[in-house]
Order: C-alpha cells, then structure tokens, then sequence
C-alpha cells in the first residue's frame, strides 16, 4: 500500500475493519484486550510489519500478524490483505458450536394471547415434521 514504517495499533485496528469505530479499537487497546507481540497494547503504541497482535473480542480471542500498514479506513477486500489470521481453528469453531439452534424465538401476534392446548398440539406437530 503505502510507504509506511509505523502505524498507532488502534488507528490500524480500525482501518482494516477489526472494529468498527476507532472509539472501539481505543477502548479495546485501554482495557487491554489488545496484546502486541505478547505485551499489552496502549492505543498509541507503534505497530510494524510482521507484529503479532492477539485481539479479545465478544470473548473470542483473535489473532492476527500484520502483513501491511494502512492509516485510513479502506474496503473489505484492501482491508483483508492487510493482515494474516492466525485465529486459531478451535477459536473459531467456538462461535459456531455457541450459534448452532439460536435461530430466530418464536412469536405470536399482538393481542392473540396465550396458546391454548389445542393451538399447543397444533405447533408441536408442526414442529415434529421440521
């Protein structure tokens, strides 16, 4: 991309759409849910090509090497060959087997009350044929 040597950690979080506002990155990197080769990151910290930075986020813990240094925000596609996952693959197994059957509640309409025991047989056939 560019002729950059160092970029602050929280600055390069948020161009290469690791979170969504530099608010985020600052916060993340001030709690420190952000490690830079194994040390906790400040927000200003100064990273460089081929740094390992470890990211706890929604309690997953993500991993990333830095391949390419960017300042400004840029496109999913740019943004993606900026850095390397190293996530590893039980990490990431760990938000499907947390998704799995967490699909959409059930719902009836405004002002229709409770099931009765007949609506209740009703939806569970229903559910037996899913």
């Amino acid at each position: 991309m560019a002729d950059i040597e160092k970029v602050r950690v929280d600055k390069w979080l948020w161009s290469v759409r690791i979170f969504k506002s530099r608010t985020q990155a600052t916060d993340a990197c001030k709690s420190g849910k952000v490690h830079v080769n194994d040390s906790v990151a400040k927000p200003s910290q100064l990273i460089q090509r081929e740094d390992n930075l470890k990211v706890k986020k929604n309690g997953f813990q993500f991993q990333y090497k830095v391949t390419d240094l960017i300042q400004k925000r840029v496109g999913a596609p740019i943004a993606q060959t900026c850095y390397e996952d190293l996530t590893p693959e039980e990490e990431l197994n760990k938000y499907n087997e947390w998704f799995v059957g967490k699909g959409r509640t059930e719902f009836r309409d405004k002002g229709a009350g409770r099931p009765t025991k007949r609506d209740r047989r009703k939806i569970e056939q229903l559910k037996d044929k899913l």
